[in-house]
C-alpha cells in the first residue's frame, strides 16, 4: 500500500494539470488512469485528433478552392484516408507521450488501472489500495445517449467512432448542431460527404450569441452543409451498410426520414462517474448527475474534491485545467481561483468561432445597458489577402463605464484572437483601453482593435 498527499482519478486535461501543479507545490502525487495512454478524452479521442483532421481537410479545401487563384496550378490532391488517419494517430502519440514525460519530470506516479474510492482517504486500483490525504476526482465525461439511437461505432457513431471511420462516407447525418457535430460535419463535408445536420432547437450552437448563430449557419450552408432545424429524432434504423434516421418536425409533428451511410450522434456529453463508488460514500450529486462541490471544489465528503466535466459548468478542457490548478493551490494551503466569467469557447471550423463573457441576449435579460462595437473581416487587409474575409469581431461593453462585458468573433484565427479580450476582461479593461493599444499591421488582430474603436467614435476601416 502506497501513501500519497494527493491521488487524482483521471489523467485528462483536468487531472494531469492538477497532478503536475500539485507536484510543483511539493505534494507527493499519483494519478489513476485506466487507458493505455494519458491525456483522457481530449488528447486521445477528442480535441487533439479532431483538430488534426480539421487541419488536414482544410488544407484539401484550400488546394481545391484557393490555390489556383494564387497561381498555384496543378491537379488537386487526392485523399489517402488511411494516411490521414495515420497522421492523426501520430499527433495523438506525440501529445500523450508528452504527458508521460511531464509526469516523470515532475515525479508524478501513474497508477495504471481504473480507480474506486472504498472510503475517504483510500483509492483502490485493481487489487491494490492506496492511501491519500486528499483525493481529486477528474473522471471526465462520455457522449450522451439518445432514446431510439443505438451506437455501434461503425454505422451509428459518437465522436470517438467518427475519428476512425473505415472509409469516408458518401452521406453523413449529424444529430445535434453543437460544437462536436459541426466540427466533424465540416471535416467530412470537405472530404466529399453530403452532410445533413439535424437539430432539435431552432438555432445551431445553443447558448451562443444569436447574431453569430445566424451568421455561422449561413456560412456553413454556403460550404455545403445542410440543416434540418426544429427536428426531434425518433429513432435510427440500422441496416447492413446504411442507416435511416426517423425524425418529426416540432412545428407540425410531421414524420420524415433521412438515409445515410453514417450517423454521428453529437447531442452533447454527460459526466462519467461509474464505478467510483460515490453513492456508497454519500457524495452528493446534482439533479443533472454531476458531482456537487463547494466554492473550493470539495464534495460533500471531506477530503474528496472534484473538477472538470464531472462537476457543474461548461464541459471544456481549459475549464478543467483551470480548476485543476486551482484545486492544487487549495490542497497546498494556498488560494485557488477560477474566474468563471472569463472562460472562452471556440469552434474550430473555418472560419473559427470564439466567444467569451456575455451575449446580447444575456445582457438584455439582465436589463443591463450596453453598446456594441462591430468590425467585419472584409475590412481587414490580412484576412482579405488569404481568402478569409467572412465574419466579424463583436465587442459588448457597458454603456456607462465602457467596461468590456463579452466578445464574439467569427473569422480567421478567432480561437487565438479571443484571448486578447480575455486578458482585457481579467483586468477590468474598457473598450477604449483596447482601442488605444497599438496593434501590428497587417494582422487579424487589428479587427479586434477596430471593433473596440467602434464602441467609441467609430472604426477606421469600416
Amino acid at each position: 500500500m502506497a501513501s500519497y498527499d494527493v491521488i487524482i482519478i483521471g489523467a485528462g486535461p483536468g487531472g494531469y494539470v492538477c497532478a503536475i501543479r500539485c507536484a510543483q507545490l511539493g505534494l507527493k502525487t499519483a494519478v489513476v488512469e485506466g487507458r493505455a495512454t494519458l491525456g483522457g478524452t481530449c488528447l486521445n479521442v477528442g480535441c487533439i485528433p479532431s483538430k488534426a483532421l480539421l487541419h488536414a481537410s482544410h488544407m484539401l479545401h484550400e488546394a481545391e478552392h484557393n490555390f489556383a487563384a494564387m497561381g498555384l496550378k496543378g491537379k488537386s490532391p487526392s485523399v489517402d484516408w488511411k494516411q490521414m488517419l495515420a497522421y492523426k494517430d501520430d499527433v495523438i502519440g506525440q501529445n500523450t507521450k508528452g504527458i508521460e514525460f511531464l509526469f516523470k519530470k515532475n515525479k508524478v506516479d501513474w497508477l495504471k488501472g481504473w480507480g474506486s474510492i472504498p472510503e475517504a482517504g483510500k483509492v483502490k486500483v485493481g487489487d491494490d489500495v492506496h492511501e491519500a490525504k486528499k483525493i481529486v476526482i477528474a473522471s471526465g465525461s462520455v457522449p450522451a445517449s439518445l432514446p431510439g439511437v443505438e451506437v455501434d461505432e461503425k454505422i451509428v457513431v459518437t465522436s470517438t467512432g467518427a475519428l476512425e471511420l473505415g472509409k469516408i462516407p458518401k452521406s453523413l447525418v449529424v444529430i445535434g448542431a453543437g460544437v462536436i457535430g459541426l466540427e466533424m460535419g465540416s471535416v467530412y463535408a470537405r472530404l466529399g460527404a453530403e452532410v445533413t445536420v439535424v437539430e432539435y432547437l431552432d438555432a445551431i450552437t445553443p447558448g451562443m450569441d444569436a447574431e453569430v448563430q445566424k451568421t455561422f449557419q449561413r456560412i456553413l450552408k454556403k460550404q455545403g452543409i445542410n440543416f434540418v432545424m426544429g427536428a426531434a429524432v425518433q429513432s435510427v434504423e440500422t441496416l447492413k451498410t446504411k442507416a435511416k434516421v426517423h425524425y418529426k418536425l416540432r412545428k407540425d409533428d410531421s414524420a420524415h426520414q433521412l438515409d445515410a451511410d453514417t450517423v454521428l450522434l453529437a447531442t452533447g456529453r454527460k459526466p462519467y462517474t461509474d464505478g467510483l463508488g460515490l453513492a456508497d460514500l454519500g457524495v452528493e450529486m446534482t439533479k443533472r448527475g454531476q458531482i456537487a462541490t463547494d466554492d473550493h471544489w470539495q464534495t460533500s465528503v471531506k477530503g474528496i474534491y472534484a473538477i472538470g466535466d464531472a462537476i457543474e459548468g461548461p464541459m471544456l478542457a481549459h475549464k478543467a485545467e483551470d480548476e485543476g490548478m486551482a484545486v492544487a493551490e487549495v490542497l497546498a494551503g494556498k488560494h485557488g481561483h477560477v474566474n468563471y466569467g472569463v472562460i472562452p469557447g471556440v469552434i474550430y471550423t473555418h472560419p473559427e468561432v470564439a466567444n467569451v463573457g456575455a451575449t446580447e441576449e444575456s445582457l438584455k435579460d439582465q436589463g443591463r445597458a450596453y453598446k456594441v462595437g462591430k468590425f467585419s473581416f472584409m475590412g481587414n487587409g490580412r484576412a482579405k489577402a488569404v481568402f478569409a474575409g467572412d465574419g466579424y469581431v463583436k465587442i459588448l461593453a457597458d454603456k456607462e463605464t465602457d467596461r468590456i462585458l463579452g466578445a464574439h468573433i467569427i473569422g480567421p484565427a478567432a480561437g487565438d484572437l479571443i484571448h486578447e479580450i480575455c486578458v482585457a476582461m481579467e483586468f477590468g479593461a474598457s473598450a477604449q483601453d483596447l482601442a488605444l493599444t497599438c496593434h501590428a499591421h497587417p494582422t487579424y488582430s487589428e479587427a479586434v482593435r477596430e471593433a473596440a474603436l467602434a464602441c467609441g467614435d467609430g472604426a477606421i476601416h469600416a
